[in-house]
């Protein structure tokens, strides 16, 4: 086929062609895109020009407690996972999760808190050493993860500092497979126009 022939091609399916881009498309790539994101969940990493594993969580694996068998960024619920939504525009896309803490884990950071020590707190926290230890008796090394709740049951302070830093689990951004994936597409889609 000529580039002329091509050209008349193209000028004859032109209102298609626009529906395509500005209508069909926008709603394709935001499909493929929440696949692909709500994928990077499923891998622990995130793909862009291969997989690049996430640091794994420290509750993964320690045998109890809620969610220590689900992979990282993952619970019950997956409420962070299915929070990936894509709003279709005119000619675009806006791919988006709304989830309050879903921008700190993309990007990672620093969470700093102060809360008051309550009493219900100071409970929690016996109770949480009770169960790790299930009671302490003399002579009998104590855990190190019993010891830090003890020490909150005990402590004289009345708010806390507590610095999180939270490492940097990628799920949502630019990806050079999901614009592979998304041209392929749209390729399709044209050709099917263009009958080729």
């Amino acid at each position: 086929m000529t580039i002329q022939e091509y050209k008349r091609l193209l000028t004859q399916h032109a209102d298609k062609i626009n529906r395509l881009t500005r209508r069909a498309m926008p709603v394709i790539a935001g499909q493929t895109a929440v696949s692909h994101f709500k994928n990077n969940f499923q891998q622990s990493g995130f793909v862009n020009n291969g997989l690049h594993p996430w640091t794994p969580s420290k509750r993964i694996g320690t045998g109890s407690g809620a969610g220590s068998k689900d992979k990282t960024l993952l619970s019950g619920r997956n409420h962070l996972m299915s929070s990936i939504r894509y709003i279709p525009g005119d000619a675009q896309v806006t791919v988006t999760n709304k989830v309050v803490y879903a921008s700190i884990h993309n990007e990672g950071g620093v969470i700093q808190s102060h809360p008051t020590v309550t009493k219900k707190m100071r409970k929690f926290a016996w109770a949480k050493f009770y169960e790790i230890t299930g009671g302490a008796q003399a002579g009998v090394p104590v855990p190190a993860d019993a010891q830090k709740w003890r020490a909150m049951a005990l402590t004289k302070k009345t708010k806390l500092d507590i610095r999180i830093v939270m490492p940097k689990r990628q799920f949502m951004g630019e990806s050079k497979e999901l614009n592979d994936k998304i041209r392929a597409k749209f390729e399709t889609k044209l050709s099917e126009i263009l009958g080729l």
